[in-house]
């Protein structure tokens, strides 16, 4: 059986598996990232595999990383909320770990372990959005992952929705992410319960009475057990997803979206928002067929599933 290590490298984990051939995660184990210094990372990245490699005989190395990769999977170009900037990692890496390497953008090897093992088995048009810390987007098409001319497309992330927008890591103004993910859940819940404190009481009782230490977690608490300013928060960040999905659908018409992420780990919060208002704004809606919305099946390890997958096939 032939096995390989996949690595998910985001802004707050470093999170690794041994993975076999159907998809199934043998062992794993993570670390904190070290987000200030690249090369950090890379021996942090090279400890998690030093670790499993312990136990099991891999193949190759898979890294799923939060950033612009170039087209041979080698470079990270730039990375939001990572100090990388024109990074060789695959390099780097393989010279830490004596083991082949490839590098993608984790967005994309969510997408593709999605579409091999996940929610979207059986549909070769597929695009994947993770909604987290901010938003990842990777696509399908024709049963190829597509990666664009440079490496870096399907950055859904970072399309402009607001001209002047909330400033974005990226550098940019009003991104997509900045109204759609967990930093925009947790906007909503602080200037609630900042502004309107009566309403937003539950959010500030679990905030320990701060607006600033209400943190996700306690977002999805809240409206698990009914308090109409959580839900608002999800009604707000699900009617951004479908809007965008909605957008998405006029441009590429897959036969599916896979959304997965922290803040999708919501389930129907957020899903069910976002189902409603992509049927109220895809165009010609009443006239053409609908894309599925659907939940990714893989949670948190799909990164690092993906990512094995791809370094396999080298």
């Amino acid at each position: 059986m032939s096995l390989a290590i996949g690595v998910d490298v985001g802004g707050t984990k470093v999170a690794a598996g041994v993975v076999d051939e159907a998809g199934t995660i043998l062992a794993r184990t993570r670390r904190p990232t070290p987000s200030t210094s690249p090369g950090d990372v890379e021996r942090t990245i090279a400890d998690v595999v030093a670790e499993l490699r312990a136990d099991h005989e891999v193949q190759a190395v898979g890294i799923g990383a939060a950033g612009f990769i170039d087209t041979e999977r080698a470079t990270v170009l730039f990375a939001p909320n990572l100090a990388w900037r024109d990074e060789p990692l695959r390099d780097e890496v393989a010279k830490l770990i004596g083991l082949p390497v490839v590098v993608e953008n984790d967005a994309n090897a969510a997408a593709w372990a999605e579409y091999r093992f996940g929610a979207g088995r059986g549909e070769d048009h597929l695009v994947c959005v993770t909604v987290g810390t901010g938003i990842g987007g990777g696509m399908v098409l024709g049963g190829q992952l597509f990666r664009g001319r440079f490496g870096i497309g399907a950055e859904f992330g970072h399309m402009q929705v607001i001209p002047e927008g909330r400033r974005c890591g990226c550098g940019q103004r009003g991104c997509w992410e900045q109204y759609c993910s967990g930093r925009a859940l947790l906007h909503e819940a602080r200037e609630i319960a900042d502004v309107q404190r009566e309403y937003g009481k539950r959010l500030l009782e679990l905030g320990n009475g701060r607006p600033e230490g209400i943190e996700a977690p306690e977002v999805t608490t809240a409206a698990r057990e009914g308090d109409p300013a959580a839900l608002a928060c999800f009604e707000e960040v699900g009617r951004w997803l479908g809007q965008g999905l909605a957008d998405l659908a006029s441009l590429l018409d897959p036969g599916c979206f896979v959304v997965g992420g922290g803040v999708a780990d919501a389930g129907e919060l957020l899903l069910g928002p976002a189902r409603r208002v992509f049927a109220e704004h895809l165009t010609g809606g009443t006239h053409r067929p609908h894309a599925d919305i659907r939940h990714a099946a893989l949670g948190n390890a799909a990164g690092m599933v993906g990512a094995a997958d791809l370094a396999r096939r080298g």
